[in-house]
């Protein structure tokens, strides 16, 4: 895949983007981000299905069942140990796919006593596309499920879990010139092609000064403005105990970088290439989401690399169990393991962050002394 800046594919959105440009004016970085991932007609998670080999990208639980198996050993000592064996009590997750993370998780929690019988499954999705698929995955699951574009449907007790998810929340995008912090938008350059461009004049942001006395000019700050959902999640401590369970590639602390990537056919390119064709994603800042948290009255735990939080969750004694069980997959179960753990790779670019009621202890995996769930 080319990732020349200057190549443009001339999708219908971008067309559609182009109209609305030269109608009102320059795209703010998130409206951008919004129309290529949700536009109704032409968004694309609003049109597609696009995890696995035959999409755009793959995730953690796509690559080893492991990874799903584990995350719900996770939730039913938190079940057990932290909330108390609650009944009834919400697993939700945010973003499910294809619904192979919670078809994964409801397999391996299917024979702890009273976890399935107590438990109701809301999927927090708003793609038409996937929530097609989650449902043909998770048919057979047994257990009560219910979907929805928000956390409304949730009630506490509650477990909530987000894998890649915060990743594609559309974010803004502010840019360090003489002048100060500027706003960065899309706009339509001398023949009328896409381009990134900043506005001096309006919506500056002197308060990143403060924050980042030393940047550089073109320097870029970015917030993916984590609050709605984080407000949902702690609208439900106002009920009853509330844990999540946050996995997604980023950084632990705030930088001024630009982050935001486009990924097409497993091929990065330019994030204007192809508006709604495209998958749009920024790292997660997991300090601002941390940050965040504790403002809506929830205790961080973390973060942690993925590596660290599933080598103490037991991943190399339930890889050993599956290979000594399926010796014929043996070598496969080794490589997709080691790719979840790599070094430079998922298994430090993925950090994994725990957010609790103030109540409630550090969670396992983010607790000493080391506790393996798969015993």
């Amino acid at each position: 895949m080319n990732y020349d800046p200057t190549l443009r594919r001339k999708t219908p959105l971008a067309h559609i983007l182009g109209d609305r440009i030269r109608r009102q004016g320059p795209i703010r970085i998130d409206d951008y981000m919004s129309a290529c991932l949700w536009d109704p007609q032409y968004g694309y998670y609003a049109t597609r299905q696009p995890l696995g080999a035959a999409g755009d990208f793959v995730t953690a639980p796509e690559i080893s069942q492991i990874f799903g198996e584990l995350i719900g050993l996770w939730a039913t000592v938190v079940w057990r140990d932290w909330l108390g064996r609650p009944q009834p009590f919400t697993l939700a997750e945010l973003g499910p796919g294809r619904g192979t993370l919670m078809r994964d998780m409801l397999r391996a929690t299917a024979t702890i006593p009273g976890f399935h019988a107590n438990l109701h499954c809301q999927l927090v999705e708003a793609s038409t596309p996937l929530i097609a698929a989650q449902k043909s995955t998770l048919s057979q699951c047994g257990v009560p499920m219910s979907w929805g574009p928000n956390m409304s449907g949730a009630r506490a007790p509650a477990i909530v879990i987000a894998n890649e998810f915060f990743d594609a929340m559309p974010l803004d995008q502010w840019v360090k010139s003489e002048r100060g912090w500027a706003r960065r938008s899309v706009e339509l350059d001398d023949n009328c092609e896409l381009q990134f461009a900043t506005h001096p004049t309006t919506s500056m942001r002197p308060d990143l000064d403060q924050r980042f006395p030393d940047a550089a000019i073109g320097a870029i700050s970015e917030s993916q403005r984590p609050e709605v959902i984080l407000g949902d999640i702690g609208a439900l401590n106002h009920v009853g105990p509330v844990v999540a369970l946050i996995i997604d590639y980023g950084h632990e602390k705030t930088t001024s970088n630009d982050t935001l990537q486009a990924v097409r056919q497993h091929q990065h390119e330019h994030p204007l290439t192809s508006p709604g064709e495209a998958d749009l994603s920024a790292q997660v800042d997991f300090e601002e989401l941390a940050a965040e948290a504790r403002k809506v009255g929830l205790v961080a735990d973390g973060p942690i690399t993925q590596a660290e939080f599933l080598g103490r969750l037991g991943i190399i004694e339930r890889a050993s169990q599956l290979m000594a069980a399926n010796p014929q997959k043996a070598a496969s179960i080794e490589t997709d393991v080691a790719r979840l753990l790599a070094p430079n790779g998922m298994g430090t670019r993925f950090k994994v962050l725990a957010l609790r009621t103030p109540s409630l202890p550090s969670l396992p995996g983010f607790d000493v002394p080391r506790q393996d769930i798969t015993k």
